[in-house]
């Protein structure tokens, strides 16, 4: 399987120097490759029609993150579930397996996002017989659903799909963000809350339930003898704070299960850093230099701690058009700071995946699409033009 996939990343490579962009550019991924991390970006379900957009991501990219129809939200069966002889969830892979079969095709590997996530989880999953008018099940229940889950999302995209898949966010956005939404004390800040609500997964599959998730997924992996590395993916991951507390995590996470030799099995390779980076909604804190800084010396501190580092959702927001020049050499300095992390012990930094990709000049202000990635943050324009900031970005990998 590891010799399938190293031929797979050799067809990727491949198939990024031999694509022709629009004009004189040049594959952006092959520009990457050298540096030793895949250029990705993102993908949903109806983007499938949109040949523009399809072209781009076929041209410059070698790694696509599924945007939602990867999460269990989104492919979990509520009716099927309560109808299943053997009690187990129910898995719908209709429009993931289009996408991932889409990226099969063009010679895209795929960012697996995610397992498991709070955020927007389906209440009925918890209950007896998934059935929301009967309570809650117990943990062990819980925990074996999600077993189940994990073992058969992942199998399936392997088996289907092979090499494919070449990594797996296994647990998201598990770190609070204030003191209310974790408990004093904890130095993992593992998340009680969200925006009022409990974390489902920490309430009825238990408080070791990140662990868990990595430990069948890990469990999963060996079995079928498959080359995919597993990452805890989250958001303000170059701030102090939350960089601290996802250290602690991994830590337990990583040594949780003995692997009978005295020694720990390490279940989880790595972190995911969503790289949404300035005001969220605001030019204020957009652009600023300081969070280059910030990052790189995020990343050399997950290295630090045997962590592989992706950047998993980058929008470099910028609010205002007349900021162009600025956001275009902003962008610039932050590929150039990539760059030189090739030269970091271990080379930490394996993907960069760009999910603001486009402007969206249209979306009205305080819309979430327009707080997330910004009207003006895209490296091309609404209608998939490239900007000033995809040249200097195409010029510093060029270098």
């Amino acid at each position: 399987m590891r010799k399938f996939t190293a031929l797979m990343s050799a067809f990727m490579l491949l198939c990024c120097s031999a694509a022709c962009a629009e004009g004189d550019y040049e594959s952006l991924c092959a520009l990457a490759a050298p540096y030793g991390f895949r250029l990705g970006s993102c993908l949903s379900y109806n983007q499938l029609t949109d040949q523009k957009y399809l072209n781009l991501l076929k041209t410059h990219f070698n790694s696509v993150t599924m945007t939602n129809e990867m999460k269990a939200y989104s492919m979990l069966d509520e009716q099927a579930s309560k109808r299943a002889a053997d009690g187990m969830p129910v898995i719908n892979f209709r429009m993931a397996d289009a996408m991932v079969g889409w990226a099969q095709q063009n010679g895209l590997g795929v960012r697996g996002h995610v397992l498991v996530w709070d955020a927007n989880m389906v209440d009925w999953y918890f209950h007896e017989g998934f059935d929301r008018n009967k309570p809650y099940a117990d943990q062990e229940t819980i925990q074996k659903r999600t077993e189940y889950y994990i073992r058969q999302v992942i199998t399936h995209f392997e088996e289907k799909f092979p090499g494919v898949v070449y990594c797996w966010d296994v647990v998201n956005e598990a770190i609070g963000d204030s003191a209310g939404e974790y408990r004093p004390g904890d130095p993992t800040h593992l998340r009680t809350l969200r925006s009022g609500a409990d974390n489902l997964f920490l309430k009825y599959m238990g408080e070791d339930y990140v662990a868990l998730s990595f430990l069948y997924a890990r469990n999963t992996v060996e079995a079928l003898g498959a080359d995919i590395d597993l990452y805890y993916n989250d958001y303000n991951m170059f701030f102090a704070d939350k960089a601290n507390a996802a250290v602690k995590l991994l830590e337990r996470v990583n040594t949780f299960a003995p692997d009978g030799q005295g020694g720990y099995r390490k279940l989880a390779d790595g972190i995911g850093m969503q790289g949404y980076i300035g005001g969220y909604g605001t030019q204020q804190g957009c652009l600023e230099e300081d969070h280059l800084n910030l990052i790189k010396n995020a990343i050399l501190n997950y290295a630090s701690h045997g962590l592989k580092v992706q950047i998993t959702e980058m929008a470099v927001r910028n609010f205002e058009r007349d900021q162009a020049e600025k956001h275009a050499a902003y962008y610039a300095r932050l590929f150039q700071v990539f760059k030189a992390l090739h030269t970091a012990e271990g080379n930490p930094l394996n993907c960069v995946a760009i999910w603001g990709l486009t402007d969206y000049p249209h979306v009205p202000k305080g819309n979430y699409l327009y707080n997330l990635n910004s009207p003006y943050g895209g490296l091309v324009d609404e209608n998939l033009n490239y900007k000033d900031a995809f040249a200097r970005v195409y010029e510093e990998l060029k270098k």
